[in-house]
């Protein structure tokens, strides 16, 4: 590992401990220096590391934490997916190049549920916690994070996604899809492994400009059932890629955030990072590039 990574690492942990205090049940605003003290640093180097992960200081950063803020994601930053395609995919987000290829299984392999199949994983630093990456030959095919450092039952979890498949620890086979995944640029491969209408699920997620919000029903009408969201809301529960494949971007249509399936805490920390992000590059005179996407497979 070297200087930058052990650097990063750290800022991670520090983060994770700084949301979670930020996030306490409770709702009450802590102070820079209060958060600096219950992680044992001083109050600038706190600020400086903080600002310098999420773009903004922590005073503001709390702010998007507060319980009414997936409410007004929906009131001023609701995409339907046509609106969302036709503002491209990063909006004003700092998502820079990113070039993602995405395939889908075949009806037969989705079927054989991952028989003859090899997948290697790897356990990860990100700006959220602990991740578990899976990689097939074709690419990453899990991005899991794992609550309360529980890495048997987070490998368990997606390991029952593909019964069949043999899996080995072998962390270089997903690392470059995931460093891709969370410093937006590079080339990150997802070998998706579900349904027909769970991919139509996981590919409008897609579609969803980071720092924006869609609702299950929204993206049920625009896959022409509108009445589907329940449906809709089953597969996005089972997508297993997070945060690269934004389930945490979609909402209930009453302004709740719904479920997700590593912890409401992180959605909601994952909502508020991508919203302050957003805001500090909305008045940039340079529009950052788009992520660009490829699919690939059989999604029809």
């Amino acid at each position: 590992m070297d200087d930058h990574t052990t650097e990063q690492s750290y800022h991670y942990r520090v983060m994770e401990r700084a949301i979670a205090l930020i996030d306490a049940p409770g709702g009450r605003q802590r102070s820079l220096g209060e958060l600096a003290a219950a992680l044992g640093m001083s109050s600038a180097h706190f600020q400086r590391v903080f600002s310098h992960w999420v773009g903004v200081s922590p005073k503001r950063y709390q702010q998007y934490l507060t319980l009414d803020h997936a409410r007004r994601l929906l009131q001023e930053r609701f995409s339907t997916l046509a609106s969302a395609h036709a503002a491209g995919l990063s909006g004003q987000a700092r998502l820079h190049d990113l070039f993602l290829r995405w395939e889908a299984m075949t009806p037969g392999e989705y079927a054989r549920r991952g028989e003859g199949l090899m997948l290697r994983y790897g356990w990860f630093d990100t700006p959220f916690g602990t991740a578990l990456g899976i990689a097939s030959p074709r690419g990453l095919s899990g991005l899991a994070f794992v609550e309360n450092n529980q890495r048997a039952a987070c490998l368990e979890d997606m390991a029952r996604r593909w019964p069949r498949a043999q899996l080995r620890e072998d962390p270089s086979a997903a690392a470059p899809h995931v460093a891709a995944a969370f410093t937006r640029s590079g080339t990150a491969q997802i070998h998706l492994i579900g349904t027909p209408f769970q991919i139509k699920v996981w590919e409008a997620l897609l579609r969803v400009p980071s720092g924006h919000v869609t609702s299950y029903g929204a993206i049920g009408a625009g896959l022409g059932s509108p009445k589907a969201a329940r449906a809709v809301g089953a597969a996005v529960g089972r997508n297993p890629i997070g945060f690269l494949i934004p389930c945490h971007r979609c909402l209930r249509g009453a302004g709740g955030l719904g479920g997700y399936h590593w912890g409401l805490a992180r959605k909601r920390a994952m909502l508020a990072w991508e919203s302050a992000r957003h805001d500090s590059t909305a008045g940039s005179a340079a529009r950052p590039e788009p992520i660009m996407l490829e699919l690939q497979g059989n999604v029809k």
